[in-house]
């Protein structure tokens, strides 16, 4: 059995890593607003199906008190999430603009 030597240390793949981090960072800070907009899509759409899903109760159509109560009650959740989801990232700009450079 041989053994090799051990070989010398190389900054190449820490500059790729350094290089990965810059653009994972960049990212993400995309992706937080592409998903922030997603969730308040998701949040209108579920409004507007609650919106109709009323609508068509009080117009005296043939729906089912249960899905209408279901509907409004995820729309409910939905909108209470997305106000903790704001709420969450007013105070983190909030704790940004107050730190001392």
């Amino acid at each position: 059995m041989t053994i090799s030597s051990i070989s010398p240390l190389t900054t190449s793949g820490l500059q790729g890593i350094s290089q990965g981090v810059k653009t994972t960072a960049t990212n993400k800070a995309d992706s937080l607003g592409d998903t922030f907009n997603q969730v308040l899509n998701s949040l209108n759409e579920s409004q507007t199906n609650a919106d109709s899903l009323v609508t068509q109760l009080a117009s005296g159509k043939d729906i089912d008190v249960a899905d209408v109560m279901i509907a409004t009650t995820e729309n409910d959740v939905n909108f209470r999430v997305a106000m903790a989801i704001r709420d969450k990232l007013v105070d983190a700009y909030r704790e940004v603009m107050r730190m001392n450079i």
